[in-house]
């Protein structure tokens, strides 16, 4: 690191790692507002409007995540990356701003456009930019601040509150946080969404970007303010040389992508990416409310709690981070997956028998614990890992969209499940799904660790050959 501009680099990556920060934060402050919008609209006894005020947003991270890519390509990075901290700022005066709930739902849905959007772009810029020796350190930024915003959201959302009397379960019409609380949790995301917004201004576009467009001299200067001229000169050749190969072979396509050689990859890639989602943590985080106060725990009590669990998913992501090149990958996820299904079979049951107080926080604190260190950042790893060159941008943006789809399935369908099946029902079925990923992931993931992108492409894909000649015989 000693030619390179620590400074210019720390800064760049950590102003679009704000994008994560963002995504993080507009993706859970709705869970401690939600309390109070529910009975402010007249929604407190209505599971599909709860499922769907929580989860129209991520419908909107679906139409984000289709169009980030074209758009990025189109304008480049760093436009886009204004435009998403714009539609951040906007959807968050707007959320908290409007009397009505439908127009609360498509304010709600046009900030998931912007999630959506920094999901992807975010990283993407900061592997363009990084030098090649330490950009998996800094791509991890993105993870790390993704849980920050999250905790943010969290400690603002404890801290706007105004205190309940005790035992309070269900918040009066006429109190503070019904009428106001709520609304200062949503416009409290636009003060980060400001920062990012300027901050943004004085990042520059993407070297790699611009040399793909032809603007080698912009490039250049970049690239020599990052590390030198040899370095820019180097990058800049690589770059072209790149260019010129993938016109001369041409990227696969989604035709490609679907084709037998690639099938068993595809599945693998889009199983780990539906069951990050599937595998049921994330609802805690958006439905802590139905949680908590089923394990016996007031609205007052449950804000707390929200708090100590996203202090447990930003601790034990930096435990991610050490491990995930030191354990493997697979080892990883088949921990997670086996220690999700123990925790979710353990939590269903004391619901069932009526279990309350501090035992149950805990398992609930283990079951984020589990997931901040295993499925939450090693699915994302994975995902950029398993694919050939042939076919990784677009099976990268499959996985993605894929994800998306599973998360609005699992937002939508928490109440509803809950309703219907109660608690210990409802994680008595995330054990299950927890169980069959464990099963699955024993027997078709690879182990990623220490191979070659070659390697692993000849590893998949001639096993899905291989396959495909001994069912023909």
């Amino acid at each position: 690191m000693k030619k390179f501009n620590k400074g210019f680099i720390y800064f760049i990556c950590m102003v679009s790692a704000m994008g994560g920060l963002l995504f993080g934060y507009d993706w859970v402050v709705i869970g401690g507002a939600k309390p109070f919008y529910e009975v402010y609209f007249g929604i407190a006894e209505s599971p599909e409007q709860q499922g769907l005020a929580m989860s129209i947003a991520l419908a909107g991270c679906l139409v984000g995540a289709m169009v980030s890519g074209v758009l990025a390509d189109r304008l480049g990075r760093k436009p886009l990356l204004l435009i998403s901290a714009f539609i951040f700022l906007a959807s968050a005066y707007g959320t908290g701003a409007f009397d009505e709930f439908s127009t609360f739902l498509i304010v709600r849905f046009i900030g998931g456009i912007a999630i959506g959007i920094a999901s992807g772009l975010s990283p993407m810029y900061i592997a363009e930019v990084a030098p090649s020796n330490i950009r998996g350190k800094l791509v991890s930024l993105n993870q790390l601040t993704i849980v920050l915003g999250i905790l943010g959201a969290q400690v603002v959302n404890y801290l706007i509150a105004e205190p309940m009397p005790a035992g309070t379960t269900v918040p009066a019409i006429e109190s503070w946080n019904v009428q106001m609380g709520w609304r200062w949790m949503f416009w409290s995301a636009a003060f980060p969404a400001g920062l990012f917004l300027v901050l943004a201004c004085f990042i520059p576009e993407s070297p790699r970007w611009l040399t793909m467009k032809g603007m080698t001299e912009q490039a250049s200067q970049i690239l020599t303010s990052i590390g030198g001229k040899e370095y820019a000169d180097k990058e800049i050749a690589a770059v072209v040389a790149g260019k010129a190969k993938d016109a001369a072979e041409k990227q696969g396509g989604l035709k490609m992508l679907f084709s037998k050689p690639f099938r068993l990859v595809l599945l693998i890639g889009v199983v780990i990416a539906v069951f990050q989602q599937w595998s049921g943590t994330n609802v805690i985080f958006n439905y802590a409310q139905e949680i908590f106060s089923d394990a016996g725990y007031d609205l007052g009590e449950m804000l707390f709690n929200i708090v100590l669990t996203g202090i447990t998913n930003v601790v034990f992501t930096f435990v991610a981070i050490y491990t995930v090149d030191r354990l493997g990958r697979k080892k990883l996820m088949l921990f997670g997956a086996g220690g999700l299904a123990v925790i979710y079979a353990i939590l269903g049951t004391c619901y069932y028998f009526h279990v309350t107080g501090f035992f149950m926080i805990i398992l609930v604190v283990s079951a984020i614990a589990c997931y901040a260190m295993t499925l939450g950042p090693v699915t994302w790893v994975l995902i950029a890992e398993i694919f050939p060159n042939r076919v990784r941008a677009v099976a990268v943006a499959t996985c993605t969209f894929a994800l998306w789809v599973g998360s609005f399935t699992l937002t939508y369908s928490f109440p509803l499940l809950n309703s219907c099946l109660g608690s210990f029902g409802t994680f008595w079925i995330y054990a299950l799904i927890c169980a069959l990923g464990f099963i699955f992931f024993g027997r078709k993931l690879p182990e990623t660790k220490g191979k070659s992108l070659e390697e692993l492409e000849k590893e998949l894909v001639k096993d899905e050959e291989e396959q495909i000649i001994s069912t023909d015989f």
